[in-house]
This record gives C-alpha cells, sequence and structure tokens, in this order.
C-alpha cells in the first residue's frame, strides 16, 4: 500500500485565523517571461511540462501554487517560516504561478513575506483576485493586495467568484492597457456559475478562466474546457483536490500498480496528471504547507503523462477506491 501522507487533510483543517499583517513596500522588478522547460529543477533531472497561454504564448508549467487555507496562517512566525519553505522548493522545483486572494485571510501577507525572505525570485507569476461587492473599493482593494505581495505589479488579476464582474472588469482591462497588470481573468469553484462564465468567456476578452476540475468534478468538461480551447482562454484550475478531502478519501486505498507507467508514486500526482494532462488546461493550483507535499506535487509536471484512454482509467480508480 502506498502511503500518501496522510497528514495532507490535518494542515488544512488547521488553518490559522483571519488576521492582517504588516503591508510590505514594493520592490523588485516585475516577473519576465521564463521557458522552465529549458531549466530543469534541482530535484530532478527532467523538465516541468509547460503549456503556452493562448493570448500571449507565454509559457507556465503545469502545476503551480495555491494558497487558500494553507497559507492563513495569521502571525504564527513558525507557521510563516514553514510557508517560507514551501515556496523555496517551488522555485527550487522550477514552479512559477502563485494564486492568492483577499478573501484567503492572511495568505496575502504570507506570500509577501516568503517573496521578501527569498530575494522576490524574478520566476514569480502572480495570479491575484479582486473580491469586493463594491466597485469603488476594487481600486484600493487591489493597491492593498499588491502591497501584501510586495511586487511591483501583478501579473494577472482574476475576478473571483464572478462577484460584480461587470464592474470590476472594465478596471481591470483599463490597468491592462496602462500596462499596470498583464493578464484579466475570472474565477468560480465547485462547480457553480458556469453558464455566467460561459457568458463572460464568449463576450469578455478575458486571458484566463479559473475553474474547478479533477477525476471527481468533471462539469468543466462539459461546456467550459472546449470553450477556453475555442476562444483561446487559459485555464487555471482550483480544488483539485477537493480542498485535501479527495486525499483523505484515497489515504486508505493501494496506489494502482499501473501508476508507474505514468511515474507516479502517489495518489496525488496521479490525480494532478489527470488534470494537467486534457490539452485546455494550463495550469492546476494545489495549495499545501509541508515541503514534501510541494515536492510531490510539482513531480506530477513531470515524465510522461496519460492519455485520454488512461485518463478515463484514473478517474474509474479515484471513483472506485
Amino acid at each position: 500500500m502506498v502511503e500518501d501522507s496522510p497528514s495532507r487533510r490535518e494542515w488544512l483543517a488547521g488553518a490559522g485565523a483571519l488576521m492582517a499583517l504588516s503591508a510590505l513596500g514594493p520592490s523588485a522588478a516585475a516577473a519576465v517571461p521564463v521557458a522552465p522547460a529549458s531549466q530543469p529543477a534541482t530535484r530532478a533531472s527532467s523538465p516541468l511540462l509547460t503549456r503556452r497561454i493562448p493570448s500571449t504564448g507565454e509559457t507556465l508549467p503545469v502545476v503551480g501554487l495555491g494558497s487558500w487555507i494553507t497559507f492563513n496562517v495569521g502571525n504564527d512566525r513558525a507557521a510563516r517560516d514553514a510557508c517560507v519553505e514551501v515556496v523555496r522548493a517551488f522555485f527550487a522545483e522550477g514552479g512559477r504561478l502563485i494564486d492568492s486572494s483577499p478573501m484567503y485571510g492572511s495568505s496575502q501577507p504570507t506570500i509577501g513575506y516568503a517573496l521578501a525572505q527569498l530575494g522576490r525570485p524574478a520566476t514569480l507569476f502572480s495570479a491575484e483576485k479582486v473580491w469586493t461587492s463594491d466597485a469603488a473599493r476594487g481600486g484600493a482593494q487591489i493597491e492593498a493586495s499588491r502591497a501584501f505581495w510586495g511586487v511591483p505589479r501583478f501579473d494577472l488579476l482574476q475576478v473571483h467568484n464572478l462577484l460584480s464582474w461587470q464592474e470590476h472588469l472594465p478596471r481591470l482591462f483599463e490597468m491592462k492597457r496602462a500596462g499596470q497588470l498583464r493578464y484579466v481573468g475570472v474565477t468560480t469553484s465547485e462547480g457553480r456559475r458556469h453558464g455566467e462564465i460561459e457568458q463572460v468567456m464568449r463576450t469578455q476578452p478575458i486571458d484566463f478562466v479559473q475553474v474547478t476540475y479533477n477525476p471527481i468534478d468533471r462539469e468543466a468538461e462539459q461546456r467550459i474546457l472546449p470553450l477556453a480551447q475555442e476562444r483561446g482562454i487559459a485555464v487555471l484550475v482550483n480544488r483539485p483536490f477537493r480542498q485535501g478531502a479527495l486525499m483523505e478519501a484515497l489515504a486508505g486505498a493501494r496506489l494502482p500498480a499501473w501508476a508507474g507507467e505514468i511515474d507516479c508514486a502517489h495518489w496525488a500526482q496521479l490525480v494532478l496528471k489527470f488534470i494537467v494532462a486534457h490539452p485546455a488546461v494550463t495550469c492546476a493550483i494545489p495549495a499545501t504547507s509541508q515541503v514534501e507535499h510541494l515536492h510531490q506535487n510539482v513531480a506530477a509536471a513531470r515524465r510522461r503523462m496519460p492519455d485520454a484512454a488512461l485518463r478515463e482509467r484514473i478517474a474509474r480508480a479515484v471513483a472506485d477506491a
């Protein structure tokens, strides 16, 4: 039996209370496009699989880093330092995209603290969100988020859970035209509001859409993923592990012997390879507060990937486990 880190769920459940830290001042140059495939990670000789952002052709590794719950650690110094080590390992592995939101408690200042400790890696692709029903407050919220991160601008700004998207998107598009951000997107989660997401995808010139997708939650396959391919929109995948519940459910199940055919030693890798092997997916953003889990997750962006038939086999195995 493969033991796929039984403490994953415990760490997720141990999130800290909502607390804000002091804002970090701006510094460092803007992130520059990097082709990670030409820069093998320190822990493995094989390169990370990358996908192109359709609107520009810039490439991103197909596994990024989320921060929901896991980086919401308040002013607990030990917990923040543990997050620093996760971010350090992420960049050492060749990772780029880190995603957060004002909704995520102290996750933003935790990310800013980590980036400051690491000298603000130039390869960072910063993905943030605006989350307020009051459109007049959107600009101030975005600036507060930028200050928490300590970056000169965000690479990607998304309207979180479509909240007041009709009011926020014009601001984001204007910021993009002014060079104050590079990409614009919208998000939803848990299969909600797909009809509205489709409306935005069909009518607005967005660069990214973020949705929930994994071997259990496959609603996005019906219309969202095909539409993203049709419209040339990059796709970020949230809740790949169902906020840890999927890993908890799989913890006692034996990993199929055929998982080795696509270089998977853990259920987390099998799940992530199912996700990122879909041609519409640009990057999955699993969250973790443990360095070993980070290494496992990023390893899913390496070596052999499942074809369509093996992806279905993965989905059956996860459902039956």
